[in-house]
């Protein structure tokens, strides 16, 4: 980016800390790719649950601890003696022929907080695999690299990248249950919107090198517990949809100058912190920079954005049809808000051109409400 955007995006954060770029976040970009306010908050680094609950709608922090355990213990499980479990589901649930495997543990490599040792080993063991000049067959918590927006991220997946057949695959391991073949489709989704950010860090480790990304499959490997046991099972997913979604959105990224260029000159989100890392800034001007930039909130921004409930209580203020989800929005096609609909459905708004097939529709839905709540004594 331009001396110019990283200079503004400062003044939007403030002097606090940057904060990097992670695997979620970059998820969270491919799950609400309009959302500016989200785009700007992770491009500036800014501590967005600071944000949150400094203007009075925090955000509950991370897994509970019994949840965090699980899944440790789960993957701790399934990578146990050089990953036998793994190579047991891969063999026979999944059929993948892996006549010779080398496990490879790059947890410890160059020492805590060394990332750049560790990603120097990791890139060198997985070119030579890609080469075929290496052992490795099973990658142990490789650390990736990926530039996001001219920013560093370093990105730790609690994966494993195995090669079989020439490519690598990306494996998620969660403890989740597979229930008779199927999962949450929400987990489902965002652990394969994760596993996203891995495969396009590995692809552009592989091109430093000359290899194309077709040596990195964009199909994952989900490995979770089976039924109601802890014994795990796998899946394949196609992540071919997430992959291209979450490029467009790095690439949006790249021009986040434009969404510089439309902010008001000065505004800035520093909480002005104390010694004591609490905020000095008063929460009702902090709140009044916020909303200065267009946020677009989805109910699914409750599962992945430390900004949700402050988005949704500003959807629900502006009446946005953004609170009932997009699938409804789309159904909704150039009516933008609650106050709209109801008026089109009573008769107390003239809809124009584009409008009036929608509002005949709604007219209807709104007779037979009526007619259903007189059936029911006035209990609709």
């Amino acid at each position: 980016m331009k001396p110019f955007v990283d200079d503004r995006l400062d003044i939007l954060r403030g002097p606090a800390r940057r904060l990097s770029y992670t695997a979620r976040s970059l998820a969270a970009l491919e799950n609400n790719p309009r959302c500016t306010l989200r785009a700007l908050l992770d491009a500036s680094g800014t501590d967005k649950a600071a944000i949150a609950a400094h203007t009075g709608y925090p955000f509950p922090s991370g897994q509970s601890p019994f949840a965090f355990a699980r899944g440790n213990a789960f993957e701790a499980m399934v990578k146990d003696n050089g990953c036998a479990e793994l190579l047991r589901v891969l063999r026979d649930t999944l059929e993948l022929t892996l006549p010779e495997v080398a496990y490879l543990d790059l947890n410890d490599v160059g020492g805590a907080g060394d990332n750049d040792t560790r990603h120097d080993y990791t890139a060198r063991v997985l070119l030579q695999a890609a080469r075929g000049t290496g052992e490795g067959t099973l990658f142990d918590h490789p650390l990736l690299h990926l530039q996001v927006g001219g920013q560093d991220a370093f990105l730790e997946p609690d994966l494993v990248a195995f090669r079989i057949d020439g490519r690598f695959y990306v494996v998620e391991i969660k403890s989740f249950p597979i229930i008779d073949g199927q999962a949450d489709p929400a987990q489902v989704r965002a652990a394969t919107t994760q596993a996203c950010a891995y495969i396009l860090a590995l692809r552009a480790l592989l091109a430093k090198d000359g290899i194309g990304p077709e040596a990195v499959s964009d199909t994952i490997v989900l490995v979770a517990p089976k039924d109601f046991t802890n014994r795990p099972t796998a899946a394949f997913v196609d992540a071919r949809k997430q992959v291209a979604a979450l490029t467009r959105q790095l690439a949006r990224i790249e021009r986040i100058s434009d969404l510089v260029d439309l902010l008001p000159e000065g505004l800035t989100f520093d909480l002005d912190l104390d010694q004591d890392n609490r905020p000095r800034r008063p929460s009702e001007d902090l709140a009044a920079a916020v909303e200065q930039v267009p946020a677009t909130y989805r109910p699914d921004c409750l599962n992945h954005c430390e900004m949700a409930f402050y988005c949704r209580a500003r959807a629900r203020a502006e009446a946005s049809l953004d609170v009932l989800g997009p699938a409804v929005r789309e159904q909704l096609g150039g009516i933008d808000t609650t106050t709209m609909a109801l008026g089109l459905a009573r008769g107390q708004w003239t809809p124009t051109k584009d409008q009036s097939d929608m509002a005949a529709a709604l007219r209807h839905a709104e007779r037979l409400r009526a007619e259903l709540t007189a059936e029911s004594g006035g209990v609709a």
